[in-house]
């Protein structure tokens, strides 16, 4: 796997932390950043999110995909990305919203995804 490359993911302006994680057991395959954020605990919380979405989305017989999940809070953007070539990987990435561009952010984080190897 490519842990190495979360690191890319540090250029992003308003950058906190990322992880790489697998929806299915919630197991963090690697992180960059976080700083008094723990990624162990924002992986498993995400996990739940990617986790309803995919349900809720099955309940809805919507046959299409996630392309990216967007949480908004006060302070900070969090961004959930499933990693297209590994089904049941996702990115996320932890951005301080008054630091960040989100459009910016959105698109190298796509090209991380699509980097990726796992």
């Amino acid at each position: 796997m490519s842990v190495a490359k979360l690191k890319d993911l540090k250029e992003i302006d308003g950058f906190v932390g990322a992880c790489l994680v697998d929806s299915e057991s919630g197991m963090v395959y690697g992180t960059e950043g976080g700083g008094n954020l723990d990624l162990e605990v924002a992986a498993a919380g995400n996990t739940e999110v990617v986790r309803a979405k995919r349900k809720t989305m099955a309940a809805l017989d919507l046959e299409d995909d996630i392309e990216d999940i967007l949480i908004s809070l006060g302070t900070q953007y969090h961004i959930i990305r499933p990693v297209a070539k590994h089904d049941g990987v996702f990115v996320y990435v932890d951005l301080d919203r008054d630091k960040s561009n989100l459009a910016l952010a959105r698109l190298k984080i796509k090209k991380f995804e699509s980097e990726v190897k796992i």
